[in-house]
């Protein structure tokens, strides 16, 4: 399912239109993002917690020369299935 498959089934199954679903869905993401972007998780009860970690730098190497190359440490998004999620997949 991509993104405009989610939009059109948000549309149909409450009602409105695609370009309203579309920007609900749009609105939803960019709390997403503000809230990781300023370290706060989220949690849906029964369907998981999104969370930032910090990587730590690395030294990797390239597959194509074999040279080795820094990876610098940076935050990443770690999202975390709840208990009704897991179940339900399986």
């Amino acid at each position: 399912m991509n993104k405009q498959d989610l939009i059109a089934k948000i549309a149909k199954d409450t009602g409105i239109t695609k370009t309203s679903a579309a920007a609900a869905l749009d609105s939803f993401f960019e709390g997403l993002k503000k809230s990781l972007k300023k370290g706060t998780p989220i949690t849906f009860v029964g369907f998981g917690t999104f969370k930032t970690a910090q990587r730590k730098a690395r030294t990797a190497r390239n597959p194509q020369t074999g040279a080795t190359i820094k990876i610098p440490k940076r935050r990443v998004v770690r999202f975390t299935p709840g208990k009704a999620l897991k179940t339900a997949i399986n």
